[in-house]
């Protein structure tokens, strides 16, 4: 036991947390250290307070744990500052050459012992290695040769900071690379990779031993056959099982390998080659399946060209994408693609979106509109200023954001990794007991039950449980994200899928954020057309919103804007000229009263309506008095009204809208779009307690813009932005990256149908498992039997997974 004088405790602030997961995460990670005896995390506080064995592990280490998880940490008040931090580093890259989950596992326990490695990720379903490490105690070499070590492949991608450390896919030789074997399709996998090859000349070796068997009835020569090909597929499996050895891990490498020399000593040269076959095949199946959904995200990148057209001192050139920086102007050509973010200063032209939003149509851009890397120039010339270099462009954005959420953790995945490991443990227990107890104590023949105990074996590694989950999440965010939906993580897409409250605020997301005529009222003297020409004509020249209202409405109307001869403008009030010998007034009630323009009781009466209705009234009249109104107020978005039908559609009843607005605008704008329930007057402290007050009776999701909603968003379960990309991918959980409400219940379903096809997926994986420890106990099944159960069922769960993945919009529109 620990000596108490050897205890001693550390306090800080913690920052970065977003919500009390947070906390119990940090609290588990801590905990995982030797030498600490206890860590607590208030997330109400942020406070951290972690009692630890100063012989075991140090501050420093503590610290550094805590930073790699991605929070900040400073001293309490009036403590005495921290032991300085040497800074961190993260590596982040693709790993190729994995077969299963117990591939990442091995790679994560190898590089966990290499010394100021703070934290090691290696997902199997997106082939992505992270590593937050301190480069005094090791270098980003010495990283990747551990891994190279083992028998993958380390290679960067774009969308990653390039360095010479890691070689790209075209530094290496395809053939001599495993980690984009999964890249190709069809006969090229079989016969121009690694795993694939493996597979063909196994299976012919195999083959060849059946027909020497049965046919020529040579059956020393089926033997030999029989070896070549368990020889041929083994050597890679081999070597991933001596390295799970030396780790002390029973993964399915090691738990295949045993099998397969078990039965080659009990003679079974047959079903020795036939286990390693099948569980080769079973792999090269299972990763040939899964690259089509990580190349479909990795292909977002390869979308955006590697050089670029830039005006630089009068001329054009072409440089590489990597050297422009921002304010430098592109030309960008009919048919080619857009490489980098940026505003266009010249030219009209169509350009397909779809990358980066999913719209099918192509977007009208011309003078001041925003565009993308990735997208495609499809009618005319265009000069674009640039906004962001390429490391900071949207599609690099999204592919990263992407790539993290599809190896993020969903809470349903912890209770798969604790029933594993229950579970291995006990059916190799159960196999050990089935070797020995039979024959030392009841005098049976060895050779049965040592067969009996292979199979067990080869059932023990849970390999379709395993990856139920991240098979799933990689298939659902990349099916969202070709559909302009992004998942920030697992959690989030698990939280969606049990909403039973959805919020939304009005302005900029229910509703378009901007001023729009809703209606004309004349007073008889003028026509509706004429005084609205007659507004436009003297607000053409304004910046402000409600001019821009009217003058856009009157362009739609087709109306021919007249030059007043004389011009005033009166700032807060309004503006007046002279049409001919005629004076006309456009502003509010304080130009008029300025003025001293009397407004009748009938006029009275029309600006007190219109102000009823929550709407803003703009006044036009002359010298003798008022001859009508513009009532002008927040346009609903087009699709808003469709938005809600689809949510209740799918059964979402509880629909709430939250507004800083008057109730008898909210009450309008809810009746507009058909929602029932709404709260009006609410300060940004107030979104807040109803936020919290509707968490207490359900799941609760909030739906903004992310520009004066983001304490709303953040209290919510699940947050959705909609609105500017740049600004949603900060705030929000989910965004909506096509800004099209109706993608809400695509999200909400999808989500939904995330978790039933994991639920589907655990049950199938336990329900076969169960049923072929009992055929194997029993000894009614076979080596081959068990191998083709437990290859079978992690295929099952892949293609189940996989349906995900062609998920549309319009299947629930």
């Amino acid at each position: 036991m620990n000596s108490a004088s050897a205890l001693k405790t550390l306090q800080a602030q913690i920052g970065g947390m977003d919500c009390g997961g947070c906390a119990k995460t940090i609290e588990a990670t801590l905990q995982q250290l030797p030498g600490v005896a206890e860590a607590k995390v208030s997330f109400a506080t942020e406070r951290l307070n972690v009692t630890y064995d100063a012989q075991q592990v140090n501050e420093v280490t503590i610290r550094d744990r805590v930073i790699a998880l991605g929070y900040t940490l400073n001293p309490m008040p009036n403590q005495s500052p921290p032991v300085q931090l040497p800074s961190t580093q993260t590596l982040q890259a693709h790993v190729g050459g994995m077969d299963c989950g117990g591939c990442a596992k091995t790679i994560v326990a190898n590089l966990q012992q290499l010394p100021g490695i703070a934290e090691a990720t290696v997902n199997f379903a997106s082939e992505r290695l992270k590593v937050t490490y301190n480069p005094q105690q090791v270098s980003k070499t010495d990283i990747i040769q551990r891994v190279t070590s083992l028998g993958y492949t380390v290679e960067a991608d774009r969308n990653f900071d390039r360095t010479d450390d890691i070689p790209t896919s075209t530094d290496q030789p395809a053939t001599d690379s495993r980690s984009r074997q999964s890249d190709r399709t069809g006969w090229q996998f079989w016969l121009k990779t690694r795993r694939g090859q493996t597979v063909v000349f196994s299976g012919i070796g195999l083959l060849l031993g059946l027909i020497a068997e049965h046919s020529l009835l040579l059956s020393l020569v089926a033997q030999g056959f029989y070896a070549i090909s368990l020889v041929i597929a083994i050597v890679p499996i081999l070597r991933a099982a001596w390295i799970a050895l030396k780790l002390r891990r029973a993964d399915m490498n090691l738990l295949m390998t045993l099998a397969a020399i078990g039965a080659a000593i009990l003679g079974q040269w047959f079903q020795g080659a036939l286990v390693i076959f099948l569980f080769a095949l079973g792999t090269a199946l299972q990763n040939f399946t899964l690259g089509r959904t990580r190349n479909a995200i990795r292909d977002l990148m390869d979308l955006t060209p590697a050089s670029a057209t830039v005006k630089r001192n009068g001329q054009e050139v072409s440089v590489s994408v990597e050297s422009v920086q921002v304010a430098e102007v592109l030309t960008i050509r009919p048919g080619q693609r857009i490489a980098l973010d940026g505003v266009v200063i010249s030219g009209v032209s169509a350009v397909d979106q779809s990358p980066i939003t999913g719209e099918s149509l192509p977007e009208n851009k011309e003078k001041g509109d925003q565009v993308f890397a990735g997208t495609l120039n499809q009618t005319g010339f265009l000069e674009v200023e640039v906004t962001h270099t390429s490391k900071d462009t949207t599609v690099a954005r999204i592919v990263h954001l992407v790539e993290e959420a599809q190896e993020s953790r969903a809470p349903i995945q912890q209770w798969v990794d604790r029933f594993s490991a229950i579970y291995t443990p006990i059916v190799l227990i159960l196999a050990a007991g089935i070797t020995l107890v039979p024959p030392l104590l009841f005098a049976q023949p060895f050779q049965p039950w040592f067969y009996k105990a292979l199979v067990l074996l080869v059932i023990a590694c849970p390999c379709a449980l395993v990856i139920a989950t991240p098979v799933s999440l990689i298939s659902a965010i990349g099916a969202a994200t070709r559909n302009g939906v992004l998942f920030k993580g697992g959690n989030a897409l698990e939280t969606a899928g049990r909403l039973t409250t959805l919020t939304f605020d009005k302005t900029g997301t229910i509703t378009q954020g901007l001023p729009v005529v809703q209606k004309v009222h004349n007073l008889g003297a003028m026509s509706d057309r004429t005084i609205l020409m007659v507004a436009a004509s003297l607000e053409q020249q304004s910046e402000h919103p409600l001019a821009k209202a009217i003058v856009a409405e009157a362009t739609a109307q087709g109306l021919e804007l007249e030059s007043p001869e004389s011009f005033t403008a009166i700032p807060g009030k309004g503006i007046w000229a002279k049409f001919g010998l005629v004076i006309y007034f456009v502003g509010n009630r304080r130009l008029f009263e300025e003025q001293d323009i009397e407004l009748s009781a009938a006029a009275q009466s029309l600006l007190a309506k219109i102000e009823s209705q929550g709407q803003t009234p703009v006044l036009i009249g002359t010298r003798q008095g008022l001859v009508g109104a513009l009532a002008l107020a927040d346009g609903l978005r087009l699709e808003s009204t469709e938005a809600v039908r689809l949510l209740k559609q799918m059964g979402l009843k509880r629909l709430v809208m939250l507004t800083g607005d008057r109730a008898e605008i909210a009450r309008q704008v809810a009746q507009q779009v058909g929602i029932e329930e709404y709260q009006a007057e609410l300060l940004p402290e107030d979104k807040l307690q109803a936020i919290y007050k509707l968490r207490r009776s359900g799941v609760v999701g909030m739906v903004g813009d992310g520009i004066n909603d983001t304490p709303a968003l953040a209290a919510a379960d699940v947050s959705f932005a909609v609105g500017k990309i740049d600004v949603a991918l900060e705030v929000a959980d989910v965004v909506l990256v096509g800004n099209d409400l109706r993608r809400l219940a695509y999200a909400i379903q999808l989500s939904r149908r995330t978790l039933s096809v994991i639920k589907q997926s655990i049950a199938v994986a336990l329900i076969l498992n169960a049923t072929f420890i009992v055929l194997g106990v029993f000894g009614i099944i076979g080596l081959p039997m068990a191998v083709f159960e437990d290859m079978g069922s992690s295929l099952l769960v892949t293609l189940n997974a996989m349906r995900l993945f062609q998920s549309k919009v319009n299947e629930w529109n």
